[in-house]
């Protein structure tokens, strides 16, 4: 007899009274049950269809077997179920529980006890009997797939010098296969000859078998012509493909929406521009990596909280360009999503794509491009020339040619892409390495601008930072009281319920405010004061358009990734001589005045007289609309980073980056620098045209930007490979005692002390950036268009 103490009735009790939520267990037991065996089932039945490859079958069995354990531990599961549910019965047997408590159990309550153990008993009985039918198909299913089996174990690894890395791979796959599950998705079952099917019909490392079935190649139709981009006259269907679910993609959409008639007005004057010009649609994909949550999205949270929108700024924009130039576009923020869009296989990325790249171009940032080569595997490497990323400060070809960054030192958590350095696009145009993408800011009509002179202020000023932490820099309160004594000064710091203690009590702090607050504020105050960070964003140029004196100061030495931590692992030895170098190089004064904040004379004298200067909204055409349009539009219908040839090797030094073709260029009638050639005979199709074409020697020391810029210029990195000759030093009167090829992302350049010149091995280390006392360094210039620094005059 088993004794039971009070406890344990009261568990009894319980056990039973919850008897009807565990028939509910109990019938989705069973549903779970014939859900299993369909699936199971199916899988043998799918096997059997026609195309599928012959090791499809062993693939199907494999998974059926496991199917074939997890019925039969269903059924013991059940089975003991039902032993535990008898020993509670014979448990309150044992007992007269029920003689003190059937008032409040009656006898009745136990009957459906008996009758779900019963089921229980019958479910259980179901599930062996359809564990032996199963194990009966599976047995006939291997026998017939003997022949078949013989045939694939004699299979033999080719030795074809087409392909020599065939019989490494095969033995990586015999010790890996099982690595990642995308190789049995492309129906890999650990044979020789489902390596080799594999290896020369998904991958490309070993030849085709002449045993698999082949369809004979018939010619293929041409393609239909591709359809014509028509410029957009709504953005709805844009804000609809944003999709919701972030604040910055609220942001993103408010933004748009708020420059919708902008860039429509826009299109129009740039239509006419182009004059009925043909433009094939592109279908692009545009993936957001950093508001990903696998990325960790630490920008979304922050929208409402005065954190950075300088990267939302430009992705909206870069969204709405291209929607209202007529592309069809996909835009992604989930690594889920961009793995549907591309056709990633399940597994974790080792393998191809499913189906060739259903896009043109795809706009990503250094998140995504981590994303899209982790999940595409070799896929990656074939598609990679299709990529645009959108990178802020920009990265320099030292920092992306992997094998040069390792050796030399360049290498940082950004770099080593091996790209293109053009295909890497920036917020502004410091890097001409890479392309300039850009943004917009607001444009004005006349009566606009008119409205804003009549109402400045000119003892008004804001401060350019809306987190609290900007206003922690050192010194800050030297000059914030000299600039208190001549103007009001207004800050829109972000706080919740207390004034941030950063903030001096003489500034009228407003609170982070919505953005066309911010816009009317800008629009009465005189000044736009920063305090050195950020960086090169977008509000300086936003205040300058609403007719703001920009105030920043001066770096000394500048900043860069030698001496400060926010440049620290970026892929560029730029150096950043003051707060925003675009408006200190390319705008400047009266609108920009950088001065030394260290300096107390120089900053008050600095503050008196922009009190005095009148001076008018301004924003540079290449932030306008109409620029930005204008810019991408030559990017898509120029740029081609996947049928571009290498130029031909030279027969002397093998260097790929080398012509043995005569000069084209000449001297320029005042015999300062080369220009190309009237009689070079037909001009090779380049973009930008060799036309505008200019070679100038830079000075030790300085950089080819900085050369360029000296002579009213731009440098194009395009242009390299027409002067990486010995030619061109004798054309410049460079006397060289040697000439040598190497990588390095100064040369073509000559070393004059020891009249030593220098080839560049490496087309992909061609680089405007960088340079050494030692050198003076051959650089590539070319014209532009006024207000637009990223096109030449005929590049449109």
């Amino acid at each position: 007899m088993i004794t039971v103490n009070a406890d344990g009735k009261i568990m009894v009790r319980r056990c039973l009274v919850t008897l009807r939520p565990f028939r509910i267990f109990v019938l989705g037991i069973g549903f779970f049950t014939l859900c299993f065996l369909m699936t199971s089932l199916g899988g043998q039945f799918s096997a059997k269809r026609l195309g599928d490859s012959p090791f499809t079958i062993r693939t199907e069995v494999m998974g059926a077997l496991e199917s074939r354990g997890v019925l039969r531990r269903m059924s013991d599961m059940l089975e003991m179920l039902m032993k535990r549910m008898d020993i509670l019965a014979r448990l309150e047997n044992s007992t007269d529980l029920h003689k003190g408590d059937e008032a409040r159990f009656p006898l009745d309550r136990f009957q459906p006890a008996a009758g779900l153990m019963e089921r229980i008993q019958a479910i259980a009985q179901n599930v062996s009997d359809i564990a032996i039918k199963v194990d009966q198909i599976l047995r006939n299913s291997l026998l017939n797939g003997k022949v078949m089996e013989g045939r694939r174990d004699q299979c033999e690894v080719p030795r074809d010098p087409k392909y020599p890395d065939c019989a490494g791979k095969v033995e990586w796959m015999r010790a890996r296969w099982t690595s990642d599950p995308c190789y049995a998705f492309f129906g890999v079952d650990g044979t020789e000859c489902s390596f080799l099917i594999y290896l020369s019909e998904v991958e490309w490392f070993c030849p085709p078998l002449a045993w698999r079935n082949r369809t004979v190649a018939v010619p293929s139709p041409p393609p239909p012509p591709r359809p014509q981009a028509a410029f957009r006259r709504d953005v709805a269907r844009l804000l609809e493909l944003i999709g919701t679910g972030k604040e910055s993609l609220s942001f993103m959409k408010k933004r748009i929406r708020h420059l919708a008639q902008q860039w429509l007005r826009a299109a129009r004057r740039l239509e006419e521009k182009l004059a009925g010009r043909q433009r094939d649609q592109k279908h692009i994909l545009v993936h957001i990596g950093f508001l990903t949550e696998e990325s960790g999205d630490v920008f979304s949270p922050r929208v409402l909280k005065g954190g950075p929108l300088g990267e939302m700024v430009q992705w909206a924009d870069i969204l709405a360009a291209l929607f209202i130039l007529g592309h069809s576009l996909r835009v992604t923020v989930s690594l889920k999503e961009l793995q549907s869009h591309l056709g990633v296989p399940p597994g974790r990325g080792n393998c191809p794509l499913t189906s060739p790249l259903p896009f043109d171009l795809i706009y990503t940032d250094y998140h995504g491009l981590q994303q899209m080569k982790q999940h595409m595997g070799l896929s990656f490497k074939k598609y990679r020339c299709r990529v645009r990323v959108i990178d802020t400060f920009g990265t320099e070809p030292a920092y992306n040619h992997e094998e040069y960054a390792t050796l030399r030192g360049y290498r940082t958590n950004w770099g080593y892409w091996n790209l293109q350095p053009a295909q890497f696009m920036t917020m502004f145009p410091h890097t001409p390495d890479n392309s300039f993408m850009g943004f917009v800011s607001e444009e004005l009509n006349q009566t606009e601008r008119q409205l804003i002179k009549a109402n400045k202020v000119s003892s008004m000023a804001v401060v350019y930072g809306k987190e609290a932490s900007i206003w922690k820099v050192r010194g800050k309160e030297k000059f914030l009281s000299i600039l208190n004594k001549y103007m009001e000064i207004h800050g829109t710091v972000y706080y919740e319920t207390q004034r941030p203690p950063e903030v001096p009590a003489f500034v009228k702090n407003h609170g982070l405010l919505p953005q066309h607050e911010f816009q009317q504020l800008l629009r009465k105050a005189k000044l736009f004061i920063g305090f050195g960070f950020p960086y090169e964003g977008p509000a300086p140029l936003e205040a300058i358009a609403n007719g703001c004196v920009f105030l920043q100061a001066r770096f000394s030495p500048p900043h860069s990734s030698l001496n400060h931590e926010f440049f620290r692992g970026k892929p560029t030895s730029r150096e950043v001589s003051s707060q925003h170098p675009y408006a200190e190089d390319f705008i400047g004064k009266p609108h920009v005045w950088t001065v030394d904040y260290n300096n107390s004379e120089e900053f008050e004298a600095a503050i008196k007289t922009i009190m005095r200067t009148q001076v008018d909204p301004y924003l540079p055409y290449e932030y306008t609309s109409e620029g930005m349009l204008e810019r991408i539009h030559a990017y898509i219908q120029h740029q081609d980073f996947c049928t571009t040839p290498s130029p031909p090797p030279s027969p002397k030094t093998k260097s790929p980056a080398m012509q043995s073709s005569p000069s084209p260029l000449a001297l320029s009638p005042n015999a300062t620098h080369l220009v190309w050639s009237p009689s070079a005979g037909r001009a090779p199709q380049t973009w930008p045209p060799v036309a505008s074409l200019q070679v100038w020697v830079s000075e030790p020391q300085h950089t080819c930007t900085e050369t360029c810029r000296q002579h009213g210029l731009v440098c194009e990195p395009t242009f390299f490979s027409f002067l990486n000759k010995e030619e061109v030093f004798l054309q410049l009167s460079i006397a060289c005692d040697s000439t040598e090829y190497e990588m390095n992302h100064l040369y073509p350049a000559v070393a004059e002390s020891v009249h030593e010149c220098y080839l560049q091995k490496e087309p992909l280390l061609f680089s405007c950036a960088g340079s050494n006392t030692k050198y003076r360094r051959l650089c590539p210039c070319r014209d532009f268009r006024r207000g637009q620094v990223a096109l030449c005059r005929d590049c449109l």
